[in-house]
Protein backbone atom coordinates (compact mmCIF):
# COMPACT_ATOMS: atom_id res chain seq x y z
CA UNK A 1 0.00 0.00 0.00
CA UNK A 2 1.74 3.36 -1.19
CA UNK A 3 1.77 6.32 1.33
CA UNK A 4 -0.63 9.14 1.65
CA UNK A 5 1.47 11.38 -0.32
CA UNK A 6 1.85 9.33 -2.75
CA UNK A 7 -1.96 8.09 -3.27
CA UNK A 8 -2.67 11.85 -2.91
CA UNK A 9 -0.80 12.41 -5.69
CA UNK A 10 -1.97 9.56 -8.02
CA UNK A 11 -5.52 11.47 -6.89
CA UNK A 12 -4.81 15.09 -8.23
CA UNK A 13 -2.88 13.83 -11.42
CA UNK A 14 -6.03 11.73 -12.11
CA UNK A 15 -3.60 9.16 -12.40
CA UNK A 16 -5.93 6.94 -10.40
CA UNK A 17 -9.27 7.34 -8.70
CA UNK A 18 -10.75 7.17 -5.07
CA UNK A 19 -13.17 4.43 -6.30
CA UNK A 20 -10.47 2.23 -7.74
CA UNK A 21 -7.73 2.96 -4.56
CA UNK A 22 -11.08 2.38 -1.99
CA UNK A 23 -11.66 -0.64 -4.22
CA UNK A 24 -7.43 -2.07 -3.71
CA UNK A 25 -7.80 -1.53 -0.11
CA UNK A 26 -11.61 -3.69 0.06
CA UNK A 27 -9.77 -6.38 -2.26
CA UNK A 28 -6.43 -6.55 -0.49
CA UNK A 29 -8.83 -6.78 2.84
CA UNK A 30 -10.93 -9.85 1.31
CA UNK A 31 -7.78 -11.79 0.41
CA UNK A 32 -5.95 -10.94 3.71
CA UNK A 33 -8.50 -11.33 6.47
CA UNK A 34 -8.79 -15.38 6.54
CA UNK A 35 -5.19 -14.79 7.68
CA UNK A 36 -4.97 -11.81 9.56
CA UNK A 37 -8.35 -11.47 11.29
CA UNK A 38 -7.90 -7.80 11.87
CA UNK A 39 -11.12 -6.35 11.00
CA UNK A 40 -14.24 -7.05 12.92
CA UNK A 41 -16.31 -4.85 10.33
CA UNK A 42 -15.46 -4.01 6.80
CA UNK A 43 -17.79 -1.25 5.74
CA UNK A 44 -17.42 -1.73 1.64
CA UNK A 45 -20.60 0.32 0.52
CA UNK A 46 -19.56 3.60 3.19
CA UNK A 47 -16.37 3.16 1.93
CA UNK A 48 -16.94 3.27 -1.69
CA UNK A 49 -19.53 5.88 -1.12
CA UNK A 50 -16.99 8.21 0.29
CA UNK A 51 -14.66 7.59 -2.39
CA UNK A 52 -17.11 8.60 -5.09
CA UNK A 53 -17.46 11.89 -2.96
CA UNK A 54 -13.87 12.19 -3.06
CA UNK A 55 -13.90 11.64 -7.09
CA UNK A 56 -16.90 14.12 -7.37
CA UNK A 57 -15.05 16.98 -5.96
CA UNK A 58 -11.83 15.94 -8.10
CA UNK A 59 -13.73 16.26 -11.23
CA UNK A 60 -15.48 19.76 -10.41
CA UNK A 61 -12.10 21.18 -9.87
CA UNK A 62 -12.11 21.45 -5.89
CA UNK A 63 -8.90 21.22 -4.50
CA UNK A 64 -8.46 18.32 -1.97
CA UNK A 65 -6.94 18.11 1.29
CA UNK A 66 -4.19 15.11 2.08
CA UNK A 67 -6.75 12.50 3.60
CA UNK A 68 -8.92 12.99 0.93
CA UNK A 69 -9.39 9.56 -0.66
CA UNK A 70 -7.35 7.66 1.68
CA UNK A 71 -8.28 3.95 3.03
CA UNK A 72 -8.36 4.03 6.75
CA UNK A 73 -9.07 1.68 9.70
CA UNK A 74 -10.97 2.85 12.86
CA UNK A 75 -10.66 0.52 15.78
CA UNK A 76 -13.76 -0.85 17.56
CA UNK A 77 -13.91 0.96 20.38
CA UNK A 78 -14.33 3.96 18.59
CA UNK A 79 -18.32 5.38 17.97
CA UNK A 80 -19.64 5.26 14.51
CA UNK A 81 -22.79 6.22 13.63
CA UNK A 82 -25.09 3.64 11.91
CA UNK A 83 -21.84 1.33 11.91
CA UNK A 84 -21.10 -1.38 14.83
CA UNK A 85 -18.94 -0.56 17.60
CA UNK A 86 -18.83 -3.83 19.84
CA UNK A 87 -15.46 -2.87 21.76
CA UNK A 88 -14.70 -6.51 21.06
CA UNK A 89 -17.11 -7.52 23.34
CA UNK A 90 -20.00 -9.86 23.65
CA UNK A 91 -21.55 -7.16 25.87
CA UNK A 92 -21.99 -5.01 23.31
CA UNK A 93 -22.32 -7.59 19.98
CA UNK A 94 -25.14 -5.61 18.48
CA UNK A 95 -24.32 -1.60 19.47
CA UNK A 96 -25.04 0.94 16.78
CA UNK A 97 -24.03 4.22 18.24
CA UNK A 98 -26.81 7.00 17.10
CA UNK A 99 -23.71 9.19 16.92
CA UNK A 100 -20.34 10.34 15.39
CA UNK A 101 -16.97 10.08 17.67
CA UNK A 102 -15.07 13.40 16.97
CA UNK A 103 -12.41 11.82 15.55
CA UNK A 104 -13.85 9.49 12.98
CA UNK A 105 -15.99 12.94 12.01
CA UNK A 106 -13.26 15.09 11.80
CA UNK A 107 -11.63 12.14 9.56
CA UNK A 108 -14.64 11.83 7.38
CA UNK A 109 -14.71 15.68 7.15
CA UNK A 110 -11.42 15.82 5.34
CA UNK A 111 -12.67 13.03 3.58
CA UNK A 112 -11.40 9.93 4.51
CA UNK A 113 -12.75 6.36 3.60
CA UNK A 114 -13.28 4.06 6.40
CA UNK A 115 -12.60 0.65 4.98
CA UNK A 116 -13.60 -1.06 8.33
CA UNK A 117 -13.70 -1.63 12.20
CA UNK A 118 -11.09 -3.55 13.30
CA UNK A 119 -10.21 -5.83 16.14
CA UNK A 120 -9.17 -5.25 19.55
CA UNK A 121 -8.47 -6.38 23.03
CA UNK A 122 -12.29 -6.58 24.82
CA UNK A 123 -12.61 -2.47 26.18
CA UNK A 124 -8.74 -2.22 24.94
CA UNK A 125 -7.79 -4.72 28.43
CA UNK A 126 -4.92 -6.52 26.66
CA UNK A 127 -1.37 -6.45 25.00
CA UNK A 128 -2.26 -8.84 22.61
CA UNK A 129 -5.67 -9.04 20.90
CA UNK A 130 -6.33 -12.30 22.12
CA UNK A 131 -8.89 -11.33 24.61
CA UNK A 132 -11.49 -9.99 21.75
CA UNK A 133 -14.47 -12.02 21.82
CA UNK A 134 -14.77 -12.56 18.22
CA UNK A 135 -11.32 -13.01 16.68
CA UNK A 136 -7.59 -13.75 17.25
CA UNK A 137 -5.62 -11.43 15.22
CA UNK A 138 -2.29 -12.16 13.54
CA UNK A 139 0.94 -10.84 13.08
CA UNK A 140 1.80 -10.02 9.58
CA UNK A 141 5.49 -11.02 9.97
CA UNK A 142 4.50 -14.25 11.88
CA UNK A 143 0.70 -15.85 12.23
CA UNK A 144 1.52 -17.45 14.78
CA UNK A 145 2.64 -14.70 17.17
CA UNK A 146 0.60 -11.42 18.40
CA UNK A 147 0.30 -8.16 16.79
CA UNK A 148 -0.18 -6.53 20.17
CA UNK A 149 -2.44 -4.96 21.66
CA UNK A 150 -5.40 -3.72 22.61
CA UNK A 151 -5.01 -1.86 18.78
CA UNK A 152 -3.51 -5.09 17.37
CA UNK A 153 -6.42 -4.83 14.63
CA UNK A 154 -5.32 -1.41 13.53
CA UNK A 155 -1.36 -2.06 13.75
CA UNK A 156 -1.78 -5.71 11.76
CA UNK A 157 -4.08 -3.98 9.16
CA UNK A 158 -1.72 -0.99 8.12
CA UNK A 159 1.50 -3.79 8.02
CA UNK A 160 -0.75 -6.31 6.38
CA UNK A 161 -1.11 -3.31 3.68
CA UNK A 162 -4.92 -3.43 3.97
CA UNK A 163 -4.94 0.16 4.64
CA UNK A 164 -2.21 2.80 4.86
CA UNK A 165 -3.34 4.64 7.99
CA UNK A 166 -5.70 3.47 11.49
CA UNK A 167 -6.70 4.85 14.41
CA UNK A 168 -6.32 3.01 17.84
CA UNK A 169 -6.52 3.78 21.12
CA UNK A 170 -3.74 4.27 23.71
CA UNK A 171 -4.28 3.63 27.88
CA UNK A 172 -1.13 2.11 28.56
CA UNK A 173 0.66 1.13 25.21
CA UNK A 174 -2.39 0.40 23.17
CA UNK A 175 -0.95 2.10 20.25
CA UNK A 176 2.64 2.30 20.72
CA UNK A 177 3.26 -1.58 21.85
CA UNK A 178 1.11 -3.29 18.70
CA UNK A 179 3.13 -0.70 16.39
CA UNK A 180 6.65 -1.93 17.64
CA UNK A 181 5.48 -5.39 17.85
CA UNK A 182 3.94 -5.06 13.85
CA UNK A 183 7.13 -3.10 12.42
CA UNK A 184 4.58 0.13 11.76
CA UNK A 185 4.80 3.97 13.45
CA UNK A 186 2.04 4.26 15.98
CA UNK A 187 1.65 7.74 18.30
CA UNK A 188 0.20 8.53 21.61
CA UNK A 189 -0.83 12.43 21.17
CA UNK A 190 -0.30 14.07 24.68
CA UNK A 191 -3.42 13.78 26.73
CA UNK A 192 -6.17 16.45 25.63
CA UNK A 193 -5.21 17.32 22.40
CA UNK A 194 -7.15 14.66 20.55
CA UNK A 195 -10.74 14.52 21.60
CA UNK A 196 -12.27 11.09 23.21
CA UNK A 197 -15.36 11.92 22.61
CA UNK A 198 -17.20 9.28 21.00
CA UNK A 199 -14.23 6.89 22.21
CA UNK A 200 -15.99 4.27 24.83
CA UNK A 201 -14.05 4.32 28.45
CA UNK A 202 -11.90 2.22 29.52
CA UNK A 203 -9.62 4.47 31.97
CA UNK A 204 -10.96 8.02 31.32
CA UNK A 205 -7.63 10.02 32.44
CA UNK A 206 -5.21 7.80 30.84
CA UNK A 207 -7.01 6.65 27.52
CA UNK A 208 -6.09 8.87 24.06
CA UNK A 209 -6.41 8.29 20.42
CA UNK A 210 -3.98 8.45 18.43
CA UNK A 211 -2.49 7.28 14.36
CA UNK A 212 -1.14 3.97 13.01
CA UNK A 213 1.20 4.58 9.66
CA UNK A 214 3.69 3.25 7.38
CA UNK A 215 6.12 6.29 8.00
CA UNK A 216 6.16 9.05 10.53
CA UNK A 217 5.26 11.59 7.95
CA UNK A 218 1.77 9.96 7.72
CA UNK A 219 0.86 9.70 11.50
CA UNK A 220 1.95 13.07 11.26
CA UNK A 221 -0.83 13.85 8.55
CA UNK A 222 -3.19 12.00 10.84
CA UNK A 223 -2.62 13.83 13.77
CA UNK A 224 -2.89 17.03 12.17
CA UNK A 225 -6.24 16.00 10.98
CA UNK A 226 -7.88 14.83 14.20
CA UNK A 227 -6.03 16.60 16.59
CA UNK A 228 -7.37 20.29 18.39
CA UNK A 229 -9.92 21.67 20.79
CA UNK A 230 -13.48 19.84 21.14
CA UNK A 231 -16.22 21.67 23.39
CA UNK A 232 -17.91 18.21 23.70
CA UNK A 233 -15.15 16.70 25.22
CA UNK A 234 -14.49 18.08 29.18
CA UNK A 235 -11.19 17.29 28.96
CA UNK A 236 -10.02 18.80 25.67
CA UNK A 237 -7.16 21.27 25.33
CA UNK A 238 -7.60 24.72 23.77
CA UNK A 239 -4.67 25.00 22.16
CA UNK A 240 -3.29 25.57 18.31
CA UNK A 241 -2.32 22.53 16.55
CA UNK A 242 0.77 23.20 14.24
CA UNK A 243 1.36 21.99 10.78
CA UNK A 244 3.40 19.00 11.87
CA UNK A 245 3.82 17.82 8.24
CA UNK A 246 6.08 21.47 7.29
CA UNK A 247 8.00 20.81 10.70
CA UNK A 248 9.52 17.43 9.11
CA UNK A 249 12.97 17.65 8.37
CA UNK A 250 15.81 14.63 7.46
CA UNK A 251 18.25 16.51 9.51
CA UNK A 252 17.86 17.15 13.56
CA UNK A 253 17.92 20.76 14.20
CA UNK A 254 21.31 22.16 15.89
CA UNK A 255 21.88 20.90 19.11
CA UNK A 256 19.51 18.49 19.45
CA UNK A 257 19.38 17.07 22.98
CA UNK A 258 18.32 13.17 23.64
CA UNK A 259 17.57 11.75 26.36
CA UNK A 260 18.21 7.41 27.03
CA UNK A 261 16.30 6.51 30.10
CA UNK A 262 18.60 3.92 32.09
CA UNK A 263 16.20 2.52 34.16
CA UNK A 264 14.64 0.61 30.76
CA UNK A 265 17.85 -1.15 30.17
CA UNK A 266 18.73 -4.26 32.08
CA UNK A 267 16.92 -7.05 34.10
CA UNK A 268 13.91 -8.64 31.77
CA UNK A 269 14.80 -6.39 28.34
CA UNK A 270 15.66 -9.08 25.10
CA UNK A 271 19.33 -9.27 24.02
CA UNK A 272 18.61 -8.45 20.77
CA UNK A 273 15.81 -5.60 21.40
CA UNK A 274 19.08 -3.88 23.56
CA UNK A 275 21.00 -4.04 20.87
CA UNK A 276 18.87 -2.73 17.95
CA UNK A 277 17.68 0.42 20.31
CA UNK A 278 21.32 1.23 21.61
CA UNK A 279 22.26 1.10 17.33
CA UNK A 280 19.28 3.90 16.80
CA UNK A 281 20.76 5.90 19.88
CA UNK A 282 24.70 5.31 18.00
CA UNK A 283 22.59 6.57 14.66
CA UNK A 284 21.00 9.51 16.54
CA UNK A 285 25.16 10.19 17.72
CA UNK A 286 26.35 10.05 14.22
CA UNK A 287 23.40 12.31 13.33
CA UNK A 288 25.07 15.14 15.25
CA UNK A 289 22.78 14.63 18.52
CA UNK A 290 23.96 15.21 22.06
CA UNK A 291 23.07 12.02 23.76
CA UNK A 292 22.49 12.08 27.55
CA UNK A 293 21.82 9.37 29.97
CA UNK A 294 18.58 10.39 32.13
CA UNK A 295 17.82 8.28 35.32
CA UNK A 296 13.84 8.53 35.95
CA UNK A 297 14.11 6.67 38.81
CA UNK A 298 10.27 6.39 39.08
CA UNK A 299 9.61 4.37 35.56
CA UNK A 300 10.20 1.15 37.39
CA UNK A 301 6.78 1.86 39.64
CA UNK A 302 4.67 2.92 36.78
CA UNK A 303 3.46 -0.61 36.25
CA UNK A 304 2.34 -0.91 39.58
CA UNK A 305 0.74 2.46 39.42
CA UNK A 306 -1.13 1.84 36.71
CA UNK A 307 -2.36 -1.98 37.35
CA UNK A 308 -4.55 0.15 40.02
CA UNK A 309 -5.48 3.53 38.50
CA UNK A 310 -6.99 1.61 35.12
CA UNK A 311 -8.62 -1.03 36.73
CA UNK A 312 -10.20 1.71 39.33
CA UNK A 313 -11.27 3.65 36.61
CA UNK A 314 -12.36 0.37 34.48
CA UNK A 315 -14.58 -0.44 37.44
CA UNK A 316 -16.61 3.03 37.37
CA UNK A 317 -16.66 3.39 33.35
CA UNK A 318 -18.15 -0.55 33.08
CA UNK A 319 -20.63 0.03 35.77
CA UNK A 320 -23.21 0.77 32.85
CA UNK A 321 -23.02 -1.81 31.35
CA UNK A 322 -25.66 -3.91 33.42
CA UNK A 323 -28.34 -5.22 30.47
CA UNK A 324 -30.95 -2.74 31.35
CA UNK A 325 -29.79 0.36 28.49
CA UNK A 326 -27.86 -1.11 25.71
CA UNK A 327 -26.12 -3.95 24.81
CA UNK A 328 -26.42 -7.72 25.53
CA UNK A 329 -28.93 -8.77 28.22
CA UNK A 330 -28.99 -12.51 29.26
CA UNK A 331 -32.36 -14.21 29.19
CA UNK A 332 -35.35 -14.85 31.39
CA UNK A 333 -33.28 -13.56 34.41
CA UNK A 334 -35.69 -13.96 37.39
CA UNK A 335 -35.56 -10.30 38.89
CA UNK A 336 -33.78 -7.27 38.70
CA UNK A 337 -29.89 -8.66 40.36
CA UNK A 338 -29.88 -11.66 38.68
CA UNK A 339 -29.89 -9.67 35.61
CA UNK A 340 -27.30 -7.49 36.01
CA UNK A 341 -25.32 -10.46 37.23
CA UNK A 342 -26.14 -12.67 34.67
CA UNK A 343 -26.03 -10.21 32.22
CA UNK A 344 -22.01 -9.07 33.20
CA UNK A 345 -21.13 -12.83 33.68
CA UNK A 346 -22.08 -14.13 30.50
CA UNK A 347 -21.20 -10.50 28.97
CA UNK A 348 -17.45 -9.92 29.87
CA UNK A 349 -14.45 -11.77 29.49
CA UNK A 350 -12.42 -13.51 31.67
CA UNK A 351 -9.62 -9.93 31.60
CA UNK A 352 -12.21 -7.57 31.72
CA UNK A 353 -13.92 -9.13 35.14
CA UNK A 354 -10.35 -9.43 36.71
CA UNK A 355 -9.81 -6.00 35.88
CA UNK A 356 -12.90 -5.14 37.33
CA UNK A 357 -12.46 -7.09 40.56
CA UNK A 358 -9.39 -5.53 40.80
CA UNK A 359 -10.50 -1.86 40.43
CA UNK A 360 -13.43 -2.83 42.63
CA UNK A 361 -11.63 -4.05 45.75
CA UNK A 362 -9.13 -0.59 45.45
CA UNK A 363 -11.85 1.82 45.78
CA UNK A 364 -13.72 -0.22 48.24
CA UNK A 365 -13.99 1.22 51.92
CA UNK A 366 -10.63 0.91 53.52
CA UNK A 367 -8.60 -0.15 50.94
CA UNK A 368 -8.91 3.48 49.04
CA UNK A 369 -6.33 5.03 50.93
CA UNK A 370 -3.90 2.41 50.88
CA UNK A 371 -3.76 1.61 47.02
CA UNK A 372 -5.57 4.01 45.22
CA UNK A 373 -4.61 7.16 46.75
CA UNK A 374 -1.31 6.03 47.31
CA UNK A 375 -1.34 5.19 43.44
CA UNK A 376 -2.02 8.50 42.17
CA UNK A 377 0.63 10.19 44.63
CA UNK A 378 3.27 7.64 42.89
CA UNK A 379 1.78 8.51 39.65
CA UNK A 380 2.87 12.20 40.73
CA UNK A 381 5.73 11.03 41.22
CA UNK A 382 6.64 9.56 37.59
CA UNK A 383 5.07 12.95 36.53
CA UNK A 384 8.09 15.11 38.40
CA UNK A 385 10.64 12.78 36.97
CA UNK A 386 9.74 13.12 33.52
CA UNK A 387 9.60 17.30 33.77
CA UNK A 388 13.37 17.10 35.59
CA UNK A 389 14.11 14.72 32.67
CA UNK A 390 13.03 17.81 30.23
CA UNK A 391 14.57 20.18 31.70
CA UNK A 392 17.61 18.77 30.44
CA UNK A 393 17.04 17.24 27.25
CA UNK A 394 14.48 17.78 23.96
CA UNK A 395 13.33 14.39 23.91
CA UNK A 396 13.59 10.89 25.56
CA UNK A 397 14.59 7.19 23.64
CA UNK A 398 13.79 3.72 25.10
CA UNK A 399 12.60 0.57 23.93
CA UNK A 400 9.23 0.66 23.42
CA UNK A 401 8.19 -3.07 24.39
CA UNK A 402 10.87 -5.66 26.11
CA UNK A 403 10.66 -8.52 23.47
CA UNK A 404 9.73 -8.66 20.11
CA UNK A 405 6.31 -10.22 18.98
CA UNK A 406 5.21 -13.36 21.27
CA UNK A 407 3.05 -16.70 19.94
CA UNK A 408 -0.53 -17.02 20.14
CA UNK A 409 -1.33 -18.29 23.44
CA UNK A 410 2.20 -18.12 25.24
CA UNK A 411 1.20 -15.75 27.73
CA UNK A 412 -2.68 -15.69 28.31
CA UNK A 413 -2.30 -17.66 31.51
CA UNK A 414 -0.01 -15.55 33.01
CA UNK A 415 -1.13 -11.87 33.33
CA UNK A 416 1.69 -10.56 34.49
CA UNK A 417 3.62 -11.82 32.08
CA UNK A 418 1.41 -10.39 29.87
CA UNK A 419 1.15 -7.15 31.21
CA UNK A 420 5.17 -6.78 31.72
CA UNK A 421 4.93 -6.13 27.84
CA UNK A 422 3.39 -2.74 28.50
CA UNK A 423 6.21 -1.82 30.79
CA UNK A 424 8.25 0.74 29.29
CA UNK A 425 4.74 2.61 27.40
CA UNK A 426 2.89 2.88 31.05
CA UNK A 427 4.54 5.59 32.56
CA UNK A 428 4.47 8.30 29.44
CA UNK A 429 0.42 7.75 29.99
CA UNK A 430 0.67 8.32 33.52
CA UNK A 431 2.33 11.51 32.89
CA UNK A 432 -0.32 12.30 30.09
CA UNK A 433 3.49 12.82 27.52
CA UNK A 434 3.16 12.39 23.75
CA UNK A 435 4.89 9.10 22.45
CA UNK A 436 5.88 7.25 19.49
CA UNK A 437 6.61 4.02 18.53
CA UNK A 438 8.91 3.33 15.23
CA UNK A 439 11.04 0.47 13.77
CA UNK A 440 14.80 0.19 14.95
CA UNK A 441 15.75 -3.12 13.47
CA UNK A 442 14.81 -6.92 13.58
CA UNK A 443 15.70 -9.63 15.15
CA UNK A 444 16.66 -13.14 13.91
CA UNK A 445 13.64 -14.49 13.19
CA UNK A 446 12.83 -11.45 10.71
CA UNK A 447 10.47 -9.44 13.72
CA UNK A 448 10.69 -6.18 13.92
CA UNK A 449 11.70 -4.27 16.93
CA UNK A 450 10.36 -0.75 18.11
CA UNK A 451 11.96 2.59 19.41
CA UNK A 452 10.34 4.34 21.92
CA UNK A 453 10.43 8.72 21.21
CA UNK A 454 8.95 10.10 24.17
CA UNK A 455 8.20 14.12 24.48
CA UNK A 456 7.24 17.00 26.78
CA UNK A 457 3.60 17.75 27.04
CA UNK A 458 2.63 19.37 23.27
CA UNK A 459 5.67 18.83 22.20
CA UNK A 460 4.31 16.37 19.46
CA UNK A 461 7.12 17.90 16.83
CA UNK A 462 10.07 17.56 18.54
CA UNK A 463 8.61 14.09 19.08
CA UNK A 464 7.44 13.89 15.03
CA UNK A 465 11.11 15.53 14.14
CA UNK A 466 13.02 13.46 15.95
CA UNK A 467 11.39 10.59 14.28
CA UNK A 468 11.54 11.69 10.70
CA UNK A 469 14.98 12.30 11.13
CA UNK A 470 16.13 8.65 12.15
CA UNK A 471 13.84 7.22 9.78
CA UNK A 472 14.75 8.80 6.57
CA UNK A 473 18.57 7.70 8.17
CA UNK A 474 17.54 3.93 8.17
CA UNK A 475 15.79 1.85 5.94
CA UNK A 476 13.97 -0.74 7.95
CA UNK A 477 10.11 1.31 7.60
CA UNK A 478 10.96 0.23 4.30
CA UNK A 479 10.56 -3.18 4.91
CA UNK A 480 6.88 -4.60 5.01
CA UNK A 481 5.53 -8.40 5.81
CA UNK A 482 5.15 -11.10 2.77
CA UNK A 483 1.83 -12.52 2.68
Amino acid sequence: MASIRELHQQLITKKRSAVEIAQESLDCIQALEPKLHSFLCVTADRALEQAQQVDAQIAAGEEIGWLAGIPTGIKDNLCTQGIPTTCGSKILQNFVPPYESTVTGRLAAAGAVMVGKTNLDEFAMGSSTENSAYQLTANPWDLERVPGGSSGGSAAAVAGGECPIALGSDTGGSIRQPAALCGVVGMKPTYGLVSRYGLVAYASSLDQIGPFGRSVEDVAIVLGAIAGHDPKDSTSLKVAVPDYVSLLSPELRPKFRIGVIKETFGEGLDAVVSEAVRAAIAQYEAMGAEIVEISCPKFRYGLPTYYIIAPSEASANLARYDGVKYGFRAENPPDLISMYTQTRAQGFGAEVKRRIMIGTYTLSAGYYDAYYLKAQKVRTLIKQDFEQAFAQVDVLVCPTTPTPAFKAGEKTNDPLSMYLSDLMTIPVNLAGLPGLSLPCGFDQQGLPIGLQIIGNVLREDLVLQAAYAYEQATEWHQRAPVL
